[in-house]
This record gives structure tokens, C-alpha cells and sequence, in this order.
């Protein structure tokens, strides 16, 4: 496997991604919210460390995906099909996916979301981890706390681009 992000920018992007990716899936677990500081970190990391990490017409027209996944995510809010705090978190890690990977980031997407419904769906089963964290609110609720697999999408994906990205 081959991803078209370079390793050097991936291994620039994780050390900052990796603590915001799960601060936004243990708050959504937590508050079922993710927090607009969480989205505006992810926005300065990209900000900051992308022209580093990225050849400057490639930093630039990435923000584009930004635009385009949240005019997405704004739709899929008001249907009802996505969170607000969801919608943005995934507009502003959408910039540090680049568009040739874009089917296998689909993969990735569809892993994570299966994989945190699963442990999630499982830990809130389980007595002793419910009394270790019982005010969490994706306890007792019907949907998902997407900021879960949001985060663990872009930690996953920066971490297979640091091994296999080009």
C-alpha cells in the first residue's frame, strides 16, 4: 500500500494531531460535543506546520478540501445526519488528507466508524467501565459520539502515511 501523502508531512501533521484526535473522541464520549477548541487547534496545526510539511501549491489548494467537506457537512447537519461539532471537526482534518487518497481514506472511515461503534457499544455494556466514567452522556444516548472515530480516522491516517506515504 502506497498513500499519496508524503511521509515527511504526515510525520510533521501526527505529534500534533495525536493528542487533538483523542481530546475530540474523549469529549464526544464525555459531553457528546466537540469542543470548537479542539476544531480550532486542528485549523492552526494545519495553518502552522502545513507549509512546512507540504510544498506550498499543495498546502494551498488542500484548503479547498476544508471548504468542500464543510459545505458537505453543513447539509448533512441540517438533514440530520451529522453533528454540528462532527461536521466541523471533519471539514478542518480534510485539508490534511491529500486527494489521491481519497477512496482509501473512504476505507479508513468506514474502519474507524465500525470499530468505535463496536468498543463503544461494547464499554457502555460493561458495569465496571460505566461506574469508572458515569456522567459520560454517549452512555445513556441513542446516537454515536462520532468525534470518536473522527479522531482515531485522522490519527490512524497520518500514522499510515508516516509508514507508507510516499
Amino acid at each position: 500500500m502506497m498513500l499519496d501523502i508524503p511521509s515527511s508531512a504526515a510525520t510533521w501533521f501526527l505529534p500534533f494531531a495525536l493528542p487533538i484526535g483523542f481530546w475530540v473522541g474523549w469529549n464526544d464520549m464525555a459531553r457528546m460535543k466537540i469542543p470548537n477548541k479542539a476544531v480550532m487547534a486542528l485549523f492552526f496545526v494545519y495553518l502552522v506546520i502545513g507549509p512546512l510539511a507540504l510544498p506550498l501549491e499543495t498546502y494551498a489548494w488542500q484548503w479547498l478540501h476544508l471548504v468542500v467537506v464543510l459545505l458537505a457537512g453543513f447539509i448533512l447537519n441540517m438533514i440530520g445526519l451529522m453533528g454540528a461539532g462532527d461536521a466541523k471537526f471533519a471539514a478542518v482534518m480534510a485539508p490534511f488528507v491529500a486527494l489521491g487518497d481519497a477512496a482509501t481514506f473512504c476505507y479508513i472511515y468506514v474502519a474507524c466508524s465500525l470499530a468505535a461503534l463496536v468498543v463503544h457499544r461494547t464499554m457502555r455494556a460493561i458495569p465496571a467501565i460505566r461506574r469508572a466514567a458515569p456522567h459520560w452522556e454517549s452512555w445513556e444516548r441513542k446516537d454515536f459520539p462520532m468525534g470518536l472515530a473522527l479522531g482515531w480516522m485522522l490519527i490512524l491516517y497520518l500514522a499510515l502515511g508516516v509508514v507508507y506515504g510516499r
